[in-house]
């Protein structure tokens, strides 16, 4: 995604997910690769989303929609009561994807080394009664 300044390496990927619960969708398009989803277990009740995107050409197709959907269904499923998420000002459109997905804002990261602050969201998937 030409939005994230730090390429994911498989080192990077590695660092986060090995030897926790994890979950990675791709989505594909005639055989294309054109989005993908990453996240995590943070706790045993708290998923994280980590890393998602589309690539530009892909967008405004329900892509993105489609991934989140199918993760929210998997973390309710694995019996996680809540998604957590992390993004920037800079991505109004997924900003809008969570809002849109009744995720609320629960905290504000400063920023690390210079870069934006993020904004924390936070989702229950814990089934209604």
């Amino acid at each position: 995604m030409p939005e994230f300044a730090q390429a994911t390496t498989l080192e990077r990927l590695h660092s986060k997910l090995d030897g926790v619960v994890s979950l990675i969708l791709v989505a594909k398009l005639d055989g294309v690769i054109v989005g993908y989803k990453v996240g995590y277990q943070l706790t045993a009740e708290t998923f994280y989303s980590w890393l998602g995107g589309v690539i530009p050409e892909y967008r405004k197709q329900g892509i993105a929609t489609q991934l989140l959907s199918y993760q929210e269904q998997w973390v309710l499923n694995a019996g996680y009561k809540q998604i957590k998420v992390k993004s920037m000002n800079r991505f109004p459109d997924m900003l809008k994807l969570l809002i849109a997905n009744s995720y609320e804002i629960v905290g504000l990261e400063d920023s690390v080394s210079g870069s934006e602050g993020k904004i924390v969201f936070s989702k229950s998937v814990v089934v209604k009664a």
